[in-house]
């Protein structure tokens, strides 16, 4: 009779250090070879085990921004994830604990950063470096895009955010800023004046937003 080799059994959970459970799509911090860098950061496809109870995860790899073509640029936040569509086996011995990925708009409001909290707002493919989407909203004079690790001053007039430096004002200017207008609403309010002798004031709310505070 020819032999058989007993299958594979997919697992609901596997539980890390004790108490902490991994189940499927939770995503996760593992372990870089290297111990002077960061582990690597991952979502749990699937869990299964061997005939010799050998647990092993399937992952899809998030990757920072310095680990992809293009590098770190200007606007990546310092806690920002790209989902790539690199996918792996790996021990389920090398997850170190468990990690929260936001989308960015939720990211955004939150009130704390805790060490744990990261986001995405992109995926990459790893071997083209493509990223979806390709196109994103800019914002200020130098037309970046939204990095929520900056705090950014909103125009009352156009309502575009501006960085205080490129708007020649400091941190703690914009900080104490009760209204801004950028250069082109100001000139524009200015001809208005010229115009009308009796301007309406418009007591509208500064919205200034803030740098996130990290635990």
């Amino acid at each position: 009779m020819a032999k058989t080799r007993p299958g594979k059994k997919d697992l609901e959970s596997y539980t890390i250090k004790g108490t902490n459970k991994i189940v499927k799509g939770d995503c996760v911090f593992m372990r870089n070879s290297d111990a002077d860098r960061p582990p690597y950061v991952a979502r749990v496809e699937k869990i299964e085990a061997d005939n010799r109870n050998n647990v092993k995860v399937h992952v899809r790899w998030y990757y920072r921004p310095e680990e992809s073509i293009g590098g770190r640029r200007q606007f990546h936040g310092a806690k920002e994830l790209f989902l790539s569509d690199h996918y792996d086996i790996q021990s389920a011995h090398t997850i170190e604990g468990k990690c929260t990925v936001h989308t960015f708009k939720n990211y955004t409001k939150l009130d704390n950063v805790g060490s744990e909290d990261y986001f995405c707002r992109f995926e990459y493919k790893a071997v083209s470096g493509g990223f979806t989407p390709d196109r994103v909203a800019v914002y200020c004079k130098c037309e970046m895009p939204y990095n929520p690790d900056d705090l950014m001053v909103q125009c009352e007039g156009c309502k575009d955010w501006f960085h205080p430096s490129c708007v020649d004002m400091t941190i703690e200017q914009a900080k104490k800023v009760e209204r801004f207008f950028c250069s082109d609403c100001s000139s524009e309010d200015d001809e208005k004046k010229s115009r009308n002798f009796h301007p309406v004031s418009l007591h509208v709310e500064n919205k200034v937003e803030s740098k996130r505070r990290k635990k």
